[in-house]
C-alpha cells in the first residue's frame, strides 16, 4: 500500500470569490491583506512618514525666524542666536532625509513580500486552472499581465506611501499654519487651487485612461504574437513565413503606436493645465504676502515663509498628476492580474478530498461520457476496466477518444457523466496532487528544457515529486531504454526517437503504480519500437498497471493482456484472447494496421 501525499503550500494566500467583479476599490481591498501581514512595519513606516513631514514643514519656519532676526537687528544681534537657528535649520533638513529613508527601509520588506506572495498566488492559481482555460489563452499575454500586475503593486505602494500620502499630510500642516498665523486668503487660495487642480487632474486622467488601456491591450497582443512566433520558430521556417510573421507583428505595433501617440498627446494636455493652475496659485500667494509686507502686517520673514511653503508644495503637486496617472495605470494592471486570480477553477479538490491510497492499481471507467464541445460528444457511456498489474490496450483511429481517456484519468477535465475509480476510490473524491503522483504518463508531445542534459532532465523530474536523487534508478532507466551513451547530451541535440525514450524515462522516474502510454510508438522507427515494447513488458512483470493507447492492433495483440476496441467514443469490444485482429476483421474499424 503506497501513500502519495499532496505537497505542502509554502505561503499563506488570500482567496478571491470566483467571478468577483473587478474594480479599483475591489483591487485595493484585495491588496490590503498582503500589506497588513507586517502591521508593526506599517505603523513604524507611517510614524517615520509623519516625523519627516513635521521636520520638512519646520524648515521654512526656522528660515523665517532667521530672516526676521537678521532683518530687524542685522548688526546688534548676537552671533549665538542666529547660529543656533542655522544649526537647527540644517538639523531639520537632515532629519527630513533620515526619517524619509528610514521609512523606505522599514517598508521595503512589506512591499517586496507582498509582490512575491501575489506573484506566487497568481502563478499557483494559473497552474490550478483547467487545461481548457490554457488552451483558450495565449501564454505571451498571460505572462505580460502578470509582469505588469506585480510591477503595478510595487508602483502603487511606492507612489501612495512615498508621494501621495506625504503630500496630503504636508498640505494639511501648511494649511493649518496659514489659518492660524495669517489672513484667511492664504488658506483660501491654497484650498481653491488644490481643489481645481485635483478635479482637473481626475477629469483629464479619466479621459485618457482609455487610451492607456487600449495601448496595453495592443501591447499584450503584439507581445503574444512575437512570443508565439518565436516559440514556433521551426514551423515558421518550414513554411517560409518569416515575412508574413513580420508583417503581422508590424501591424500590431502600428496600432500600438497610434494608441501611444494619443496617450502622450493627452498627457501633454494634462501637464499644461496643471502648470497653469499651480502658477496662478503661487502668483496670488506671493502677491498677498508682498502686500502684507508693504502694509506692515507681515514681516520679510513671513514673505520668505509663504514662498518657501509654496515651493515645497509646488514640486510634489506638479508631479501629482503624473502620480495619479501612474496609480490609475497600476490599478488597471493589477485589475487584470487579480482578474486572473478570480478565474473559476473548473477542476478543484473537494473540501473533504483525501489522498489516494494505492492497493494494487486497478482502474475502472464506469459509464463515462464526455465532450469538449456539447455539440460534439467524444466519449459515450464507456465502460472499461484496467486490472491491476496488467497491460490494457485501447485501440482505435484518430479522434476515437483514446487520448481523452488519459486526460480524464489525469483529471485535466471533470466528467459529465459516470465515474473513474482507482482501487475503488472515485478520482473526484481524492486530491489532484495525490492522483497525479501515482500516474506516470507519456503524452504524445512533451516540452523539454533544451539546455539540460538527459541525466539532468531526469534528476529535475525527480525533484517534481520531492524525491531524493536516485542515481541508481536513473542509471537503470537509461540503460533499459538504451540512453546511457546519451546521458550527458543536451536535449536539443537528440533525435525525435531519443526524446521519446526520455519521455518514457521521465514518466517512470518516480516509480508510479499506474502508467499511461499515449501513442508511444507513433512516428518512430522499428528499432525504437522494439526497445520500447521490451521495456514495457519488463514493467508489466514488475506489477505496474499500464494503459496503452495505439492505432496498431497487431502490436497490441502481442504485448497486452487485454484489448479494448474504441470507435466514435464507444467501446465495441474488450477481449483477452489472441488473434483479435482476425476475429474482428469483418468490422469496419478504420484502424492503421
Amino acid at each position: 500500500m503506497r501513500h502519495f501525499p499532496a505537497p505542502e503550500r509554502p505561503t499563506k494566500t488570500f482567496p478571491l470569490p470566483a467571478g468577483a467583479p473587478r474594480g479599483e476599490w475591489q483591487t485595493l481591498k484585495t491588496l490590503v491583506p498582503y500589506l497588513l501581514q507586517y502591521k508593526w512595519r506599517v505603523v513604524i513606516a507611517l510614524t517615520c512618514l509623519v516625523l519627516a513631514k513635521v521636520a520638512n514643514v519646520a524648515v521654512p519656519v526656522v528660515l523665517k525666524d532667521i530672516v526676521d532676526l537678521v532683518s530687524v537687528n542685522p548688526i546688534g544681534a548676537t552671533i549665538a542666536v542666529p547660529l543656533g537657528l542655522v544649526l537647527a535649520y540644517g538639523a531639520l533638513r537632515v532629519l527630513t532625509t533620515l526619517f524619509t529613508e528610514l521609512r523606505e527601509v522599514v517598508f521595503a520588506r512589506v512591499t517586496q513580500q507582498a509582490v512575491r506572495r501575489i506573484a506566487l498566488q497568481v502563478f499557483e492559481h494559473l497552474h490550478a486552472l483547467s487545461l481548457r482555460f490554457h488552451l483558450d489563452r495565449q501564454t505571451g499575454g498571460l505572462t505580460r499581465d502578470i509582469e505588469r500586475g506585480t510591477r503595478g503593486v510595487s508602483s502603487l505602494v511606492s507612489f501612495t506611501l512615498y508621494s501621495i500620502l506625504p503630500t496630503v499630510i504636508e498640505v494639511f500642516m501648511v494649511l493649518a499654519w496659514l489659518v492660524v498665523y495669517y489672513e484667511i486668503w492664504f488658506a483660501v487660495i491654497t484650498i481653491v487651487a488644490l481643489t481645481v487642480y485635483v478635479l482637473y487632474t481626475i477629469a483629464v486622467t479619466e479621459w485618457r485612461t482609455n487610451f492607456r488601456r487600449v495601448m496595453n491591450d495592443l501591447d499584450s497582443r503584439a507581445n503574444t504574437r512575437a512570443v508565439d512566433s518565436l516559440l514556433n520558430y521551426e514551423t515558421v521556417k518550414y513554411f517560409n513565413n518569416e515575412k508574413f510573421e513580420s508583417q503581422r507583428y508590424d501591424q500590431s505595433m502600428a496600432r500600438w503606436q497610434e494608441a501611444a501617440i494619443k496617450s502622450q498627446t493627452s498627457l501633454s494636455v494634462l501637464n499644461v493645465g496643471q502648470s497653469l493652475i499651480i502658477a496662478a496659485a503661487v502668483t496670488l500667494m506671493v502677491w498677498r504676502a508682498t502686500l502684507g509686507v508693504i502694509e506692515g502686517r507681515m514681516t520679510l520673514g513671513d514673505l520668505v515663509l509663504v514662498n518657501a511653503f509654496m515651493i515645497q508644495l509646488y514640486i510634489p503637486l506638479n508631479f501629482l498628476g503624473v502620480l495619479y496617472r501612474e496609480i490609475k495605470q497600476s490599478l488597471a494592471d493589477m485589475e487584470r492580474m487579480f482578474g486572473l486570480m478570480a478565474q473559476h477553477r473548473e477542476i478543484d479538490d473537494n473540501p473533504d478530498a483525501k489522498p489516494l491510497v494505492v492497493r494494487g492499481g486497478e482502474v475502472v471507467f464506469q459509464g463515462v461520457s464526455f465532450a469538449y464541445d456539447a455539440a460534439r460528444p467524444i466519449l459515450r457511456n464507456v465502460d472499461l476496466r484496467l486490472p491491476a498489474g496488467q497491460i490494457t490496450a485501447v485501440v482505435g483511429s484518430s479522434g476515437a477518444g483514446k487520448s481523452t481517456l488519459s486526460r480524464l484519468l489525469y483529471r485535466f477535465y471533470d466528467l459529465e457523466q459516470g465515474a473513474i475509480r482507482i482501487d475503488g476510490q472515485e478520482i473526484r473524491s481524492i486530491t489532484q496532487s495525490s492522483l497525479r503522483a501515482v500516474i506516470g504518463i507519456v503524452p504524445q508531445e512533451l516540452v523539454f528544457d533544451p539546455f539540460f542534459s538527459v541525466r539532468e532532465t531526469l534528476r529535475f523530474q525527480s525533484g517534481y515529486f520531492g524525491l531524493k536523487k536516485n542515481d541508481d534508478w536513473i542509471d537503470e532507466l537509461l540503460t533499459s531504454l538504451s540512453l546511457m551513451d546519451k546521458a550527458d547530451s543536451n536535449m536539443r541535440t537528440l533525435s525525435g526517437g531519443m526524446k521519446r525514450r526520455v519521455m518514457v524515462a521521465q514518466a517512470l522516474v518516480h516509480k508510479p503504480p499506474v502508467i499511461v502510454l499515449d501513442e508511444p510508438t507513433a512516428g518512430v522507427d522499428v528499432e525504437l519500437r522494439q526497445t520500447l515494447w521490451k521495456f514495457v513488458k519488463g514493467l508489466n512483470e514488475k506489477g505496474h498497471t499500464i494503459l496503452l493507447t495505439t492505432h496498431y492492433l497487431e502490436e497490441a495483440e502481442t504485448l497486452c493482456n487485454r484489448i479494448a476496441m474504441l470507435k466514435n467514443g464507444k467501446v465495441l469490444t474488450v477481449d483477452t484472447t489472441p488473434n483479435l485482429l482476425k476475429k474482428h476483421a469483418s468490422q469496419t474499424l478504420n484502424l492503421q494496421l
